[in-house]
C-alpha cells in the first residue's frame, strides 16, 4: 500500500524572519500539528480490503531557517487506516531535510514504516550546477548517482514560487520537483490550481488567532509521476496557503479515499534576522 505520508513532504517548505512580523516578513519559522481523520472513502478504486472505512493519525512538523542559513525541516506523520476487513494498516512517516538558503542543495533523510509493506530508508543530497542541471546523490538504500536534468524545484522553491504566482493574480503553475521521497529518484509532475484570495474569515484563526487578518489563497496542487505519461495523479493536496507560509486544514486525496488533516495546533519559532 501507498506511503500515506509523501505528498506532505512536498508542499512543507517553510521558511521566515523573526516570528510573524507582517507581510514584508517573508515566510515563518513554526511548529504545526494536524490531527488526521477519513474524509472520503472515494469510490475510483477496487472494492476489498484496501480501502479503509476510518482513519486515525498525526501529523508534527517544524520548520526553522532562513535565506541566510537555510531551512532545516523535521516532519513526521504516524497514521492508522481500518479496513473493511483483516488488521488496520499502520504507518509511521518521518522525513528531515535541510535546503540551502539559495535553492542550491537539499539535504534528505526519509524513513517510512508500514504495517503493509517494508519501506527502507533513504537518503542523499541533492546538487544544482550552474548550468541548472540537478544531480542527486543518494546513499540508502543504494548508492547510486540520477541526473534529473534542468527544471527542478526544491520544497521551499516551489512554496515561493506558488505564492509569488498567487500575488501576482496567477491560477495555475506547473513545475518539477524534487523531495527525495519515495524512492529517492523520482521527481513529480506538480500543477498547481490556485484561486483568488479568500476574503472570508480564516477558519484557521480559531486554533491559531495569528493567522487572522494574514493573507491566504485556496490552493489544489496535484502531484503526477513525471515518468508516466498521461496518468492520474499520485495524489492531490487541497489547502489554504498563508502568505507566511503556514499550510491550513489540509485535504489529502490518494483517489481510493480522502484523509482530512486539520490543523490543530501552530506555535511561530523565532530565528535570527535575516538581510537577503
Amino acid at each position: 500500500m501507498k506511503s500515506f505520508g509523501a505528498g506532505l513532504l512536498v508542499i512543507s517548505g517553510l521558511y521566515a524572519g523573526s516570528a510573524w512580523a507582517g507581510p514584508d516578513a517573508g515566510l515563518a519559522a513554526h511548529r504545526a500539528a494536524y490531527e488526521l481523520s477519513l474524509a472520503d472513502a472515494g469510490s475510483s478504486g477496487p472494492p476489498g480490503a484496501q480501502t479503509p472505512v476510518a482513519a486515525t493519525g498525526l501529523i508534527a512538523y517544524e520548520f526553522r531557517g532562513s535565506a541566510c542559513e537555510g531551512y532545516a525541516s523535521n516532519f513526521r506523520q504516524i497514521t492508522e487506516l481500518q479496513r473493511n476487513e483483516g488488521e488496520p494498516i499502520n504507518s509511521d512517516l518521518s522525513s528531515v531535510t535541510f535546503e540551502d538558503g539559495d535553492g542550491k542543495a537539499l539535504q534528505f533523510e526519509i524513513d517510512g514504516r508500514n504495517s503493509a509493506s517494508i519501506d527502507p530508508p533513504i537518503s542523499g543530497s541533492a546538487a544544482r550546477a550552474d548550468g541548472d542541471k540537478t544531480t542527486v546523490q543518494l546513499y540508502k538504500p543504494d548508492k547510486a548517482k540520477v541526473d534529473l536534468g534542468a527544471g527542478v524545484l526544491f520544497p521551499t522553491q516551489h512554496i515561493e514560487t506558488i505564492l509569488a504566482t498567487a500575488k501576482a493574480g496567477g491560477s495555475v503553475l506547473q513545475a518539477r520537483v524534487y523531495d527525495g521521497s519515495e524512492t529517492g529518484r523520482k521527481v513529480f509532475l506538480a500543477l498547481a490550481v490556485i484561486g483568488r484570495e479568500a476574503t472570508a474569515p480564516s477558519p484557521d484563526a480559531k486554533i491559531a488567532p495569528d493567522l487572522a487578518g494574514v493573507r491566504r489563497w485556496p490552493v489544489t496542487v496535484s502531484y503526477f509521476n513525471e515518468a508516466i505519461k498521461d496518468s492520474s495523479p499520485d495524489y492531490t493536496l487541497a489547502y489554504d496557503l498563508y502568505e507566511n507560509g503556514v499550510s491550513g486544514t489540509l485535504k489529502l486525496d490518494y483517489g481510493r479515499f480522502m484523509l482530512e488533516a486539520k490543523l490543530s495546533k501552530l506555535e511561530f519559532l523565532k530565528t535570527a534576522p535575516c538581510g537577503k
